[in-house]
């Protein structure tokens, strides 16, 4: 306490902890979209860990020359300060909130803490000294935060081209091979020639499909939405059509398909065929290979659900948390001729996340060991006007 009995505002920020983290938690959910989906924790994050350590910092004693070097950026916070604001950083840009959503986080957070301790009284030299040690700090968590997202940004930048260089060099390749040995049957053994042909179609389809994504991800990213036109049809045949495909890319899978219930709405047929192979093709990528890959469908007055499932490894809980993010890379346990040993481009699943939130749906994902990795679309039969 203070000699007026106020509460100094390192044991206020400890005593009213879970208040200002309800006030953190409440304002990032309303900056994305997505952060719906998010759990309490991760909402809050790191943001327990840096109000201890800043609550720590205003109680250091701090020398004149170390406070000068403060306000021009230069000091060294403490540590744990440090390590939680960088932690906070890379995680949200992995959950993909922007830079400035990062920095409107700390305002809000340095804001709530304020409003709440002036609360108590009024000021006095000593808050006046409270309030500046306690900006100082933020200053520099937010700092640390925007430097390691920053890195974390560079870092899937160059992450992403070195996939991209290398998953379309490996269907290149297949082609090149395969154009050679077509270019000389009488090398060839019988049936060499009709294996080699379906090489370049699967390679051709790989490459399709990652141009495809990427050009969908650019109009994202420049604010267009992906556009949607919708018409009546049934899911019974936008399944079938994806069903078939899949089947004649991978003969050496096993597919199954399972359709029930009303399954007639307004869909945009090529786009929604478009999701199914981003799944399928992800099912192929992450199951195995002894294992059925299943395409469900089943609707109701309101709306129809699609599923595909695979088994395999289950997916780890935090990546279940951003797996529809843009970039996301889940690693694969398995490697063989048709599956590269990274994980795609990491676009796959957030396109068909956003053309399913285009047609007015919500996807979701479960995984488990005893049941599988299961993405749910779940579709209204009347969906969102077209946007282009």
């Amino acid at each position: 306490m203070s000699e007026n009995g106020d509460m100094r505002l390192a044991p206020f920020i400890t005593a009213n902890l879970e208040e200002i983290l309800m006030e953190w938690e409440t304002f990032a959910a309303s900056l994305l979209s997505r952060g719906e989906r998010m759990t309490p924790l991760a909402l809050r994050d790191h943001a327990k860990e840096i109000l201890l350590a800043i609550a720590l910092d205003i109680e250091s004693d701090q020398t004149d020359l170390e406070q000068a070097y403060k306000s021009k950026g230069f000091a060294r916070i403490v540590e744990a300060t440090r390590t939680a604001a960088m932690t906070h950083g890379a995680l949200r840009h992995l959950a993909g909130f922007d830079l400035r959503q990062l920095a409107a986080e700390f305002r809000a957070l340095r804001a709530s803490v304020l409003r709440l301790w002036l609360r108590q009284g009024s000021l006095d030299e000593s808050a006046l000294y409270q309030m500046t040690r306690f900006n100082e700090a933020i200053d520099q968590a937010l700092a640390e935060s925007i430097a390691n997202y920053s890195d974390e940004v560079a870092r899937s930048r160059d992450t992403f081209l070195a996939i991209l260089g290398h998953d379309l060099r490996s269907p290149l390749s297949a082609i090149a091979n395969s154009g050679l040995y077509l270019s000389s049957p009488g090398l060839l053994p019988d049936g060499a020639p009709l294996e080699a042909a379906r090489r370049v179609n699967r390679s051709a389809a790989r490459m399709t499909a990652m141009i495809r994504d990427l050009l969908e991800y650019t109009r994202t990213r420049l604010g267009r939405a992906i556009p949607i036109a919708a018409e009546a049809g049934s899911m019974d045949h936008i399944c079938r059509l994806a069903y078939d495909e899949i089947r004649a890319v991978h003969p050496e899978r096993t597919f199954k398909l399972q359709v029930s219930g009303d399954l007639h709405g307004r869909f945009d047929a090529e786009r929604l065929q478009q999701v199914l192979s981003n799944l399928l093709n992800n099912a192929i990528q992450h199951g195995e290979r002894s294992q059925p890959i299943t395409l469900s469908a089943y609707g109701d007055a309101e709306k129809v659900t699609v599923q595909v499932r695979n088994h395999g490894h289950p997916i780890p809980p935090d990546q279940l948390q951003v797996i529809f993010n843009p970039l996301v890379q889940i690693p694969t346990a398995r490697i063989d001729e048709d599956t590269s040993p990274s994980s795609g481009l990491g676009l796959g699943l957030y396109i068909a996340h956003e053309i399913v939130r285009m047609h007015g749906g919500t996807m979701d994902a479960e995984s488990s060991h005893e049941d599988g990795t299961v993405f749910s679309a779940r579709l209204p039969k009347t969906p969102l006007e077209a946007r282009v």
